[in-house]
């Protein structure tokens, strides 16, 4: 189904330049620079960065790139640029899990009394469990995008040599799951966050609700075969909340680094409240907004 026609039928007349996949591809290539960035200035607070602690660092720039290449190859060679971009995307699942795992053994005490080798404390305290796991995020993503749908919402994927792969869900079915997947993960971050403060203030409540709203939404349209226009109507009000939540947290974040004077110091933005993780929110809403477009790949649309 072409959700974005059920709620606005004029749009059925645009044709955009990109497919709703060429556009995934895209936002995992992004996705995949920002993510090295960000662990890169997390990673900034230890004052070394071990040999390991690199790996996302590299990999996410590299990643883009090469996901970009990918883009390029796909105007001649659909299949190698499916290849390569799978390559790709797999890797980023293998450092997300890795990187979760290295941020969780961290995060423990293995020497502790039974009962609190693992306790909320060390998780509210310790390295971020989940951040690693948005490079899996993108990793299922971007997958879900690479590879064709034929016919498009029947979960009926194109492999090479011509070969067939029936899923149990449709592509947008799936996209709506992997939505609300990140929007979890970026929702208990958040929360384990602010946990640091105790939630001194109630403007941090703003994107516990809002992350749970949009998580719980976009789960449901997972859930539902053919969600009608009423549901998606929610959906987009979620997802819009979603933008502004992170675009206000990050303004909120920005503040929060100055000085009294309005200085700007390198140190409180590496040790302070960190300004790119809420924009996260923002990148969930964007992505989940994606998901309404037509689902006729570019391969098919021609």
């Amino acid at each position: 189904m072409y959700h974005l026609a059920t709620l606005a039928p004029p749009v059925q007349r645009v044709r955009l330049p990109f497919s709703r996949d060429q556009l995934m591809l895209l936002m995992a290539a992004i996705n995949e620079v920002f993510l090295g960035v960000d662990i890169y200035l997390a990673h900034q607070i230890s004052g070394t960065i071990v040999p390991r602690e690199w790996i996302p660092i590299i990999f996410g720039p590299v990643a883009g790139a090469l996901l970009l290449v990918a883009g390029a190859i796909a105007l001649r060679n659909r299949p190698a640029a499916t290849v390569l971009a799978t390559l790709v995307l797999v890797g980023s699942i293998a450092v997300g899990v890795l990187g979760a795992y290295f941020h969780l053994v961290r995060a423990t005490l293995p020497t502790g009394p039974e009962g609190e080798q693992i306790t909320v404390r060390l998780l509210v305290w310790g390295p971020p469990i989940l951040g690693p796991l948005m490079f899996a995020m993108v990793g299922l993503l971007g997958i879900s995008a690479a590879w064709v749908e034929d016919p498009p919402d029947s979960g009926r994927l194109r492999l090479l040599g011509g070969a067939r792969l029936q899923l149990p869900l449709s592509k947008t079915r799936a996209y709506f799951l992997i939505v609300s997947l990140g929007t979890l993960a970026t929702l208990l971050s958040s929360v384990l966050d602010h946990a640091r403060t105790g939630f001194d203030t109630q403007a941090l409540w703003i994107p516990t609700v809002v992350g749970t709203f949009a998580t719980v939404t976009a789960f449901g349209l997972g859930w539902v075969d053919r969600p009608n226009r009423g549901d998606l109507t929610i959906y987009v009000v979620a997802m819009l909340l979603m933008i502004v939540t992170g675009l206000v947290g990050a303004a909120l974040h920005i503040d929060d680094n100055l000085t009294s004077r309005g200085a700007f110091m390198a140190e409180r933005f590496i040790r302070g409240a960190p300004f790119l993780a809420p924009l996260l929110f923002a990148n969930m809403g964007m992505l989940g907004l994606l998901v309404l477009l037509d689902p006729r790949s570019e391969v098919l649309g021609r």
